[in-house]
């Protein structure tokens, strides 16, 4: 049973995250029609994690295992074809079947660009960044930046309670466990936190060993506010209280940029 791994590129715009949903266009239901189509087969690709509404890709990685073995060329032209030109297929390869896209992974890059300064922002950039009316200095936010290297519990900077509903599963297949007493570790290492620019666009670069839900869009939303310091952010991270950091910046913005294993 061959087991393969795939990396995905997409325009995150017209779809409702990679998660399937019923009746909901999404990465992952669309990747896997597409594999039943060339196929036959009914699976689910696992991908390395769950991107949100709108948010882009250039470095996706899916799992798949098929029951009949094919070419992993002809695999690579025929799902590229049975896809909407929105996803890409970047490169097929087979790998041990105890690979997982998710569970094995060992880092993640995430992209955050900016047009800041209420530019005029052309309609063919407009969904690949956040057009901000706020003037940002890069100096500020390089300092800010650099606060959050190293590990750190990071619950001030992620969607409230991300792991209710694994707490939720869990509760539900031990009935007598009490929710209150399941521990949630939002504790993640960040390897690499830098800002540039690129000609008009600011852009947030960051590597970590795992990134909470609506994280990178929750650290940048704090690092580009106004009404915080750069060196606040030592204090929020300590607070762990969502309340403590900034708004949650668009989805639009982000994009996952690669999967290191």
């Amino acid at each position: 049973m061959p087991h393969w791994k795939t990396t995905l590129t997409y325009d995150g715009t017209p779809y409702n995250g990679w998660q399937i949903q019923p009746n909901l266009p999404t990465i992952q239901g669309t990747f896997a029609q597409a594999i039943q189509r060339i196929t036959g087969e009914s699976v689910l690709p696992q991908g390395s994690g769950r991107t949100d509404t709108g948010v882009h890709a250039l470095g996706q990685v899916a799992t798949f295992t098929l029951t009949v073995p094919i070419p992993a060329t002809n695999l690579h032209r025929a799902l590229n074809r049975a896809l909407p030109s929105s996803i890409r297929v970047l490169s097929v390869e087979p790998v041990p079947e105890e690979f997982h896209a998710r569970h094995s992974v060992r880092r993640k890059t995430y992209e955050y660009r900016i047009l800041p300064n209420d530019q005029i922002c052309s309609p063919m950039l407009a969904p690949f960044v956040w057009a901000s009316r706020l003037p940002l200095d890069l100096a500020n936010l390089q300092r800010a930046a650099t606060h959050v290297l190293g590990t750190h519990d990071f619950t001030s900077f992620a969607a409230c309670d991300p792991d209710l509903t694994t707490r939720l599963k869990m509760q539900s297949d031990s009935p007598s466990a009490d929710i209150a007493m399941i521990p949630t570790d939002n504790t993640r290492t960040i390897y690499h936190s830098t800002w540039h620019q690129q000609d008009d666009l600011f852009i947030y670069r960051v590597t970590g060993s795992g990134f909470l839900h609506h994280m990178v869009r929750n650290l940048v939303g704090t690092f580009v506010d106004p009404t915080f310091h750069p060196d606040e952010i030592p204090t929020i991270l300590a607070a762990r209280n969502r309340s403590a950091a900034g708004p949650t910046a668009p989805a639009r913005g982000l994009f996952l940029v690669e999967v290191e294993y």
